[in-house]
């Protein structure tokens, strides 16, 4: 980023040793902008994400599903300017890690990064479980998808070869990204086309309704708790672009290139998502039965049992099905490596920061890559993914649905961190207050609420999701809440541990003052 005579360079005023794009040892313009969207949109995996949410969102909301799909892109693309305006200053893998810690002091950075660290180990089970099932479904070994036993080691087998690749190299997982993307997307556009199509034909399935204005209408959502629920869950879909920003320590132009990559992928998704919903009800309705989205026996796959009704089972409908198969655990394949990712860079900062072990900020002397943080995550995420699977496949499930507070938690932190960060310049030019203050206020402020009103109400219900536990002093509590709390608690504790043993770290810079810089202009 270049300055003119005079103003202030901010990748400067906010730099400490080891930050900032090549000073960690990772290998630096390994990709450019194509490649950063590519792993943006595949760490979100929307096939995946489609499969294993848009049930529980239409369940939550009815009719009202398209919408609600759409109104989560909101705070997302707020966000991503958080995550873009931060990342023009320092490109430091740590993201919410680093600049939390820099807007706020070490100890709220250290829980920003806890959230990264603990939204992807937890969301890595259910990646694993849906590879697993989906592996074995492709082959049509149905009695093996239906056996715990064996899904749980396919899914084991997904994370250790996916581990495998993250270790190797950057640009061989990049790579991997473009192919497995383009089959993804061009499967979900067929579906949805050949859905409306069938939907609007002269012998439209029973379950068909037509598109209305209605499905459009958020008033017409039953409930607040059942809209909160409901967009908890979208913002799930949405998750998982800021692996874009994570590498930014690897990517061409790494103070500008990453930043666009989060935006451009927050809108592609949008797409992506609005239309897949909307053909997808209007194929196979809201009902409770057969292929309805509203059947809760489909919520945790609605695209397997949607696929063989639009496309069929025999002759070449037959194929376009498994290949949809194929696709969702590509999807889930996919996304279980770039969540290997963002997950490893998080921990290999928060190293070499030193707000955790040192032995974490190594890096491969030929692959370039993080060695103990990308091994970790992958062991780490084996341990909790067969724990819970040994434990109960209703904990396993409510454990995924805990995933959006931990989300909610760090992308909101994101937001307030760039607003105080740049406080002393909001009102220096309109560009200033818009992108740095504005967006980012509103986008956290819209997920602390969703966090907060998720948490305390609508998961703390005893008759949530799939477990409650008998907490001292809160009684009966819903599993949701207590996993999601309990894991960022889990984090504080752990926080103060490393505290006491190391003592304080992370150095806090100066907060940028000075004119506009025109060059950071979009």
């Amino acid at each position: 980023m270049s300055t003119s005579p005079g103003q202030p360079d901010l990748s400067k005023s906010m730099s400490t040793q080891g930050s900032g794009a090549g000073e960690k040892g990772l290998k630096t313009d390994a990709l450019g902008l194509v490649s950063s969207v590519a792993i943006g949109l595949a760490s979100t995996a929307p096939a995946y994400s489609l499969a294993a949410t848009l049930g529980i969102i239409v369940v939550g909301v009815g009719l009202q599903a398209p919408i609600v799909t759409i109104l989560a892109f909101i705070p997302m693309l707020l966000i991503a300017y958080a995550y873009k305006e931060l990342n023009a200053a320092d490109p430091d893998c740590g993201t919410t890690f680093t600049w939390g810690a820099r807007a706020f002091g070490p100890r709220t950075g250290w829980m920003g990064g806890w959230g990264i660290i603990v939204a992807d180990i937890i969301v890595m089970a259910n990646l694993a479980q849906i590879a697993g099932v989906y592996g074995f479904r492709l082959f049509g070994l149905d009695s093996l998808a239906d056996s715990t036993t064996w899904t749980t080691v396919a899914g084991v087998v997904w994370i250790v070869v996916m581990t495998l690749i993250c270790y190797i190299g950057i640009e061989i997982s990049a790579a991997m990204q473009r192919w497995l993307l383009c089959l993804e997307v061009v499967m979900l556009v067929l579906l949805s086309i050949t859905a409306l199509v069938k939907a609007y034909g002269d012998h439209p399935p029973a379950t068909a309704i037509h598109i209305s204005w209605s499905w459009f209408n958020p008033f017409n959502v039953p409930s607040a708790s059942a809209f909160t629920a409901g967009m908890l869950a979208a913002v799930f879909i949405y998750w998982g672009w800021d692996t874009a920003v994570s590498v930014n320590e690897e990517t061409a132009d790494s103070h500008r290139t990453p930043g666009r990559a989060a935006v451009i992928s927050t809108v592609l998704l949008l797409a992506i998502y609005a239309l897949v919903s909307t053909s997808a009800q209007a194929f196979a309705g809201i009902g409770t039965e057969g292929i309805g989205l509203g059947n809760p026996d489909n919520s945790g796959d609605v695209l397997s049992g949607l696929g063989d009704a639009v496309f069929g089972v025999g002759g070449f409908g037959g194929f376009l099905s498994k290949l949809l198969i194929l696709m969702v655990l590509t999807s889930a394949a996919a996304s279980t490596q770039t969540t290997i990712l963002p997950t490893a860079r998080t921990a290999f900062s928060m190293a070499t920061h030193k707000a955790i072990p040192s032995h974490f900020a190594r890096v491969h002397p030929r692959h370039l890559t993080p060695t103990w943080s990308t091994l970790g995550m992958g062991l780490a995420s084996i341990a909790f993914y067969v724990l819970l699977t040994a434990i109960s496949g209703n904990v396993l499930a409510d454990s995924i649905a805990s995933v959006g507070l931990g989300i909610a938690f760090y992308y909101g932190l994101t937001g307030f961190a760039c607003v105080w960060y740049y406080r002393r310049v909001l009102t220096r030019s309109a560009r200033d207050f818009v992108f740095k203050g504005l967006l980012p206020l509103l986008g956290g402020l819209m997920l602390l609420y969703f966090f907060v009103y998720g948490a305390f109400d609508v998961y703390a219900a005893p008759d949530y999701g799939s477990t409650s536990i008998d907490l001292p002093i809160f009684g009966e509590t819903g599993g949701v809440t207590v996993i999601g709390i309990g894991a960022l608690v889990l984090g504080a504790v752990l926080m103060l541990i490393q505290w006491a043993v190391q003592g304080s770290w992370f150095r806090r810079p100066d907060v940028p003052t000075g004119p506009a810089d025109p060059a950071e202009a979009p």
